[in-house]
Formats: structure tokens, C-alpha cells, sequence
């Protein structure tokens, strides 16, 4: 038989289900908003998007190239390119889009939708 160890558990303060201290909130750091984060731009971030729709470009111009035969290759490199292509312009283009639409000012977009790195 396996023994139980003696531990002495303390209870924690019930603050988020239980305790109504007459309507007032407390304060909770994790729901601290700073309108100052709308404000910065994340370079690297729009770079990195930048990069990923051209090159997502160049491989979806390559595999029409391929399959429409002005260029030598076979149907399967074509597929792969084709593939290879969506994976990178998709993502880089939703960056790009984020960026322009908050750039501009748009409703609903802002530069703290996209993430930094």
C-alpha cells in the first residue's frame, strides 16, 4: 500500500466567485489596456509579410508557368509549387491587408492586430 504524505493545504481567497465586497471591483493587472499599443508598428512583422507574399507570388506565377507549358517541368513540381505558393501568400497577404487597412485607418483594424516578433 502506498502511504500518503502528510501535507497541510491552505485555502485561497475566494475573489472571483464568492466574495462581494458591495459592488466595487478589484483591480486586476491582466485586463490593463494602454491605448499606446494601437500606436506602434511592428516592422518586422510587415517585413516578414512583405517577404512572404512576393515570395508566395513568385511561386504561383513558377507553377502556372509549369502547367500552362511555357516553361519545361512536370505537372508534379508544378502541384508542389502550387502548394508552396498558398502556404506563403495567403499568410502574407492577410499580413499585408492588416497592415494597409490600419495604416489607412480603417475601422476595426489596428496595428496591434498584428503580431511582433
Amino acid at each position: 500500500m502506498t502511504t500518503r504524505c502528510n501535507i497541510h493545504y491552505n485555502r485561497l481567497p475566494n475573489d472571483e466567485h464568492g466574495d462581494h465586497d458591495n459592488g466595487t471591483k478589484r483591480y486586476n493587472p491582466r485586463f490593463d489596456y494602454s491605448p499606446g499599443s494601437f500606436d506602434k508598428i511592428p516592422r518586422k512583422s510587415i517585413a516578414l509579410a512583405f517577404c512572404l507574399l512576393f515570395l508566395g507570388s513568385i511561386l504561383l506565377f513558377l507553377s502556372y508557368f509549369i502547367l500552362s507549358g511555357h516553361m519545361g517541368g512536370e505537372t508534379s513540381q508544378a502541384y508542389g509549387l502550387f502548394a508552396l505558393g498558398i502556404l506563403t501568400f495567403l499568410p502574407g497577404f492577410y499580413e499585408t491587408r492588416t497592415a494597409y487597412y490600419s495604416w489607412r485607418g480603417a475601422k476595426g483594424h489596428h496595428f496591434s492586430s498584428i503580431p511582433s516578433y
